[in-house]
């Protein structure tokens, strides 16, 4: 057979050989390539709504498990101040009861964060009926007897303004007096350059003996164990840390039974006290400009219904002991906030508002960057393994290409070494006779 011939023989087995494989894994290399595109494009729709749906609820209810620590914690310093009541009332034994309520605190010393007990209670004081302080201990040291002072004069106390004594004197045995957070106010000067809100929480509690009234017994706990149930935890993350920055917008706060901001990140919108005693001005609508100049925020949630009207909505509805999540506009960014109520109840503390409540808020643009850099890598990943297919379906249509070349002259060489030498011709006859019928 001729050499043209027998190519010619070779060139439809070759091109069926070639669509046999190639087509089915063209088709299936473009199926498995759209269905990768598409499934990105679903998931990378998805992932915004999953997160978002994920990140309320999750927000939520770590809102209402942190305001559930926070009223235990407050029922065990409940507890304590009632213990105080029955143990033996001298110097060494109130010594001995400080030093043994410690908790751990994530404290900075020489640069370095570390955590480590701390006394739970800086202040523990007994006073008698007419308000004189008798023993008392500060900072885990007996004060002397010429430093103790009468307390029943607000004016005498540590923060020139407490009405502990007048507060518990009437109340029944076993009942208890919570005093707000109080300590002196930190400005955002001060606290740019280092300094932080520091004060206590006074529980109170009337002693009795024979003749009936006999005093009352103070201890005073340490704020930054009350403070640390927001200040090291962001909303969005299961890992606490030492210290929150408001400017990412992630973050937790606490808010007391007053609307009172009482734990916050930037400790100047924290609620504190002039040097004379006095509660320093909070913003409103009349003060806001003034106040933002001199670097005094302090914040009262209900009055910032000017700001907008869903802040003093959220600030209602957790002082009447519900739960729930609220948008709100403030310093010109939307929030997402879930809030919870801090269900700790004492004297002057009733319910529903008890001590008050937990807010967790999150910036939402913020958030939806996040998001967004999500969805991109999604999209990326899948644009990545779309691309890895195509390339793969090049690099194998090639290997095939040169594999067909060598199995079609393999085929081509059988084919010659099977035909008898001379039965050229007489195929060559057939095909004459084939072109003359026609």
């Amino acid at each position: 057979m001729p050499e043209t011939k027998k190519d010619k023989k070779s060139l439809p087995i070759a091109g069926v050989f070639f669509l046999l494989i190639v087509i089915p894994l063209s088709l299936m290399a473009f199926l498995i390539a759209n269905g990768m595109f598409k499934l990105g494009v679903t998931i990378k729709e998805r992932a915004v709504n999953v997160l978002d749906a994920k990140s309320q609820e999750d927000i939520k209810a770590r809102a209402v498990n942190t305001a559930n620590e926070v009223a235990s914690f407050l029922m065990e310093c409940k507890k304590d101040v009632q213990v105080a009541t029955i143990i033996p009332s001298s110097e060494a034994v109130y010594k001995q009861f400080v030093s043994e309520n410690k908790k751990p605190l994530w404290v900075k010393r020489d640069g370095k964060v570390q955590k480590t007990l701390i006394p739970l209670y800086k202040e523990l004081a007994l006073i008698d009926k007419n308000g004189n302080e008798k023993i008392k201990i500060v900072d885990g040291q007996a004060v002397p007897a010429a430093k103790l002072v009468n307390v029943s004069n607000p004016a005498n106390t540590e923060y020139k303004s407490e009405t502990y004594f007048a507060k518990t004197k009437d109340l029944k045995k076993g009942e208890i007096y919570v005093s707000p957070a109080t300590g002196w106010y930190v400005n955002k000067a001060a606290f740019e350059k280092g300094e932080r809100f520091s004060g206590v929480v006074r529980f109170a509690t009337p002693v009795f003996d024979q003749n009936g009234f006999a005093g009352i017994i103070v201890l005073s706990m340490d704020y930054r164990h009350l403070a640390q149930f927001t200040d090291q935890l962001v909303p969005t993350q299961a890992e606490r840390v030492f210290e929150t920055d408001a400017k990412t917008g992630n973050y937790a706060y606490m808010v007391d039974n007053r609307g009172f901001v009482i734990c916050h990140p930037a400790d100047f919108h924290i609620v504190g006290l002039n040097h004379d005693g006095t509660t320093i001005p909070t913003v409103t609508a009349q003060n806001a400009t003034e106040l933002a100049k001199k670097g005094d925020e302090a914040l009262n949630l209900f009055q910032l219904g000017f700001l907008d009207p869903n802040i003093f909505k959220v600030t209602k509805e957790a002082s009447e002991g519900k739960t729930g999540i609220l948008m709100y506009k403030f310093g010109g960014n939307t929030k997402f906030v879930a809030y919870a109520p801090i269900k700790f109840y004492a004297s002057n503390l009733p319910e529903p508002t008890g001590f008050g409540w937990i807010g967790l808020g999150l910036e939402v643009e913020k958030y939806n960057e996040e998001a967004l850099k999500v969805t991109k890598n999604i999209e990326k990943e899948s644009k990545a393994w779309t691309a890895t297919v195509i390339l793969v379906l090049i690099v194998a249509m090639v290997i095939l290409f040169f594999i067909m070349l060598i199995l079609v002259r393999g085929i081509s060489r059988s084919l010659r070494s099977d035909i008898p030498e001379g039965s050229e011709g007489d195929l060559s006859v057939f095909n004459e006779d084939d072109e003359d019928d026609k």
